[in-house]
Formats: C-alpha cells, structure tokens, sequence
C-alpha cells in the first residue's frame, strides 16, 4: 500500500521531526538518497555532466547536498542558481568539493539535471525564470531528476497549471505526495523514488492511498469449501440495446471471469441472443417491458452499458434502482440518472464509474476543470451525490462520500479502447455481489481491470474482449503473491 499526504500534512510532520533533530539532519538524509538514486541512473559517476538547478527553498539545498556528494566522486557538477537567495551551506559545500556556478546554456550539454526549482509548498503557475528552466531541461537530451515534486506541479492536487519539470525520475522525501500519484501531476512524475528520512512516526492518516498486491489480495472473495452458486454473489446486468449488443456482452463476461457465481442478465432480444452466444453460462431473461420483476433475486446491478438513454431506458433504471441491492451504474445509465437525480435517492449503496465527459453531465463542471483537477472534484461528487464514485481516466481515482480516496496505480494506455469500460463495470459488479462495499469493490476492480489491460496488450494493441479473458490471469497475479505479479502491479 501506498499513502500519500498533501503538502500541509508533510510539513507538519517534518516541523515535528527537525524539533528532534541537529539543525541540518532532515536536509543531509534527503541529499544521500537523491545522490544515490542519481548515481544509480548514472552508471558510473566520474567525468558525467550534471547541472542543478537550484531554487531559493530547500529543494536547492538539498540539490546543492546531492550535487557536492557526486562532485566527490568525480562528476562534473554545475549549479544554475536561479532564486532570489541561494541555500548559502550548500553552494559552499559544493564548491568546496569542485562544483561550479554555471549558465543555463549548459543545460543541453547534461548528462542528468537535477530539478531543484522549487517544493511541495509552491502553487500555480511557475514564474520565471523558472518556468524558462523548466521547459530547458524538458528540451534538453539529459535524464531529469525531481527533487520532491517535479517544479509546476502542485504536491498536494497533481495540478499542473502552465509550465513544469517533466521527470525521469521524481526523488520523494519522506512520504508519497498526492500530486505524484494523480493525473496531470503523476504524468510529469515518472518513476517515483521514496527516501526514507524518518518521517514515518509522525504523518497523520494519510490524503489518498493506493492499494498494493497484498491490500487487493486480503480484499478479494474466495471461494470456501461451503460454497454454491448463489453464496458466490448473483450479479443483474441490464445493459445493452439493439444498436449496442457488445456491451452486454462484455460486462456479462468481466462479472463470470471476476467470478461471480451467477449472472442474470436481462435485455431486450437482440443483446440476449448475443448474450446467449457469447456466454450460455448466464442467466437470460427477456424483458418484454422496463421491469426487473420478472429477473429473479441479485446480491447486487449493473445498471447502463449500452442500454440507451430512451424513455424505455429511464423506465428500466428507475426499476433497477428502486431495488433495495447496490447497484453500480456506468455509460448511458450516468446519462440518465444526470438528468433525473432524483433516482439517486434510495437507501442502498451506489457506485457510479464515469469518465471526465461523464462526471461533467453528473455535476455541472467543465470537463477541462475536471481533468485539470481530478482529486478535487471526484471527491466533490462523491459528497454532493451520496454515492462512491470512480472516476475512469489516466489515473482512476475512487472517492466515498466522507472524503476518503483512493488512486488505482494498474493500467495500460492500450486500454483507452471502446468496451474496456463495460468489462470494468462488470468486474466490480462481480465484487459488489460478492459481497464487498462499493469502496472496496470499486477499488479491487479497478486494480484488477488494470492489470488484465496489461497482460492483455503485452505491449501490443487489445480489444474489449481480450482484457475479460486476462481477468483470471490478473487475479491470480494479485492471489499468488509472485514477484512476476508484483511487477505488473507497479506503475
């Protein structure tokens, strides 16, 4: 598991520690770990270029640390002192040890350069001559390195708000920040190295996690030896319409490969006869009106994929949710209960799966604002709507509606496909009916919908229909505690 805390919540408790410790000890432990990870990027240390750029805070001063210890060992280490004030015991440490106040016309000449610009407590746009540096080191053919945060990108959001330091690598100090595991900022990110300087004892509960292999693993139904059928979870699926078939067919087939025990489905005949085809293993029930009477009792819905967003449609949601089950709603079903909020109103849990354009129908927002601020307005449709909501995207996000979250570190690009969306939706339903909340349900099928998007693509193009057939592979991935699966989990 990875916790990761806002700005506020780190200095808190690094004004903690250094109330502890020798003046100078937090800024020496975070200057040996980012000269080690730097050194390990770059193979042999002596005679390579690399140039800091060094802002006024401490992330200048622990660049200026790092920088004095690579001089040591033989780099040739320029410093671009780019703030108003300079971390004066750091330039004179690194001078001492054969570093040297450069121009930021060596940057492009680098081996690796050292992103010290600014911190976790720096907001909004860079100014210059930041930002100039900033899209400098991007231009440059060196590796970067960020020291903390990447410079521009917001520690506590993951915004990113004009320019900013795209990393190879971000060198974090202490503790995971939020804006390195959500979307704009983790793309900026890269690879994102933790150093451990005592923090541990001393940050509070943590602003968003991200669940591991052994988190996912604990969380997951298994089968016991008592098991039938119906303790397994009965999953209702009421998706698809004439003119989209496959969506039914592909969250009939996410929910039987997560494992649930049985799926209803229940459609109009042309999803039904493609439904039968593809999946004979399910339950099929032919609606003749938009009623769910007829279907036979369910642990839990899926109510949305392809269904349409007709009047027959309304009828069928509002059917689905006057049940008294957790009901997970995705695609046209956002669509419909967008413009009837009222059937949101019920007593049982709910999990709505929308992407960006979606989330913006739901709650009036620009989806521009969305993107730019994921974390913050997930969570905010979560609280205005009552329901857990997982926000679909380059990172999936899933907030509850107290506030709490949780950022799905599984994926692969290869997934932004039509239909991948379905079979999520039928993964978590599975979950749901098997028992888990819609949190934790949401959570999990995320994390295992990312990894059979993996194991599916192996690096090539996939459709829908592949990452449904991964789903075993990817459970057992998470199930087997091998390093293999491990590997799959890790961003």
């Amino acid at each position: 598991m990875r916790t990761a805390y806002t700005a506020d919540q780190i200095r808190g408790a690094e004004h903690t520690l250094m109330a502890r410790l020798p003046e100078g000890t937090l800024m020496q432990r975070a200057a040996a770990g980012l000269a080690a990870v730097c050194a390990d990027l770059l193979g042999h240390v002596y005679g390579r270029r690399v140039v800091l750029l060094v802002g006024s805070g401490d992330n200048g001063g622990d660049a200026l640390y790092a920088g004095q210890r690579l001089a040591r060992r033989g780099a040739r280490v320029g410093a671009v002192l780019a703030g108003s004030k300079t971390h004066e015991a750091g330039l004179r440490a690194l001078l001492e040890a054969g570093g040297r106040v450069v121009g930021a016309d060596e940057i492009g000449a680098a081996d690796l350069i050292l992103d010290g610009l600014v911190g976790i407590g720096a907001s909004g746009a860079l100014r210059e001559p930041y930002a100039r540096l900033a899209e400098a080191a991007n231009a440059a053919p060196g590796r970067v390195v960020a020291v903390d945060v990447p410079s521009g990108v917001d520690a506590s959001s993951g915004r990113v708000e004009g320019a900013a330091v795209r990393a190879a690598v971000t060198v974090t100090m202490g503790a995971y920040k939020t804006g390195l595991l959500v979307d704009p900022g983790a793309e900026f990110a890269g690879r994102v190295e933790l150093v451990d300087i005592g923090l541990g004892a001393y940050v509070p509960d943590p602003d968003v996690v991200a669940l591991g292999h052994e988190d996912v693993a604990r969380l997951l139904p298994r089968p016991g030896a008592e098991s039938d059928k119906y303790r397994r979870g009965v999953l209702g699926v009421a998706a698809g319409s004439h003119l989209y078939t496959g969506a039914a067919v592909l969250a009939v087939g996410g929910a039987l490969r997560a494992g649930a025990g049985m799926v209803r489905y229940a459609g109009a005949e042309e999803p039904v006869a493609q439904v039968r085809a593809h999946w004979p293993e399910a339950v099929i029930t032919v609606l003749d009106r938009p009623s769910i009477d007829e279907v036979g009792r369910v642990q839990a819905w899926v109510l949305g994929p392809g269904l349409g967003t007709g009047e027959r449609a309304h009828d069928l949601a509002a059917s689905v949710l006057a049940s008294d089950v957790p009901v997970l709603i995705d695609a046209d079903g956002l669509t419909i209960v967008a413009k009837d909020r009222e059937l949101l109103r019920r007593t049982a849990p709910v999990l709505l799966t929308p992407h960006a354009g979606e989330l913006a129908r739901l709650t009036g927002a620009e989806r521009a604002d969305i993107e730019a601020a994921r974390l913050e307005h997930v969570r905010a449709a979560a609280a205005e709507l009552g329901v857990t909501v997982l926000l679909k995207g380059s990172t999936t996000l899933i907030a509850g509606p107290s506030g709490q979250a949780r950022v799905n570190v599984t994926g692969s690009s290869w997934l932004a496909t039509g239909g991948t969306g379905d079979v999520l939706s039928g993964v978590a339903g599975a979950l749901l009916a098997q028992g888990l909340s819609c949190y934790d349900a949401a959570a999990c099928g995320a994390y295992v919908h990312g990894l059979a998007g993996r194991l599916a693509a192996d690096g090539a193009p996939l459709a829908a229909a592949d990452v449904a057939t991964a789903v075993p592979a990817a459970i057992r991935a998470v199930t087997s505690g091998s390093a293999y699966g491990e590997k799959l989990g890790e961003r």
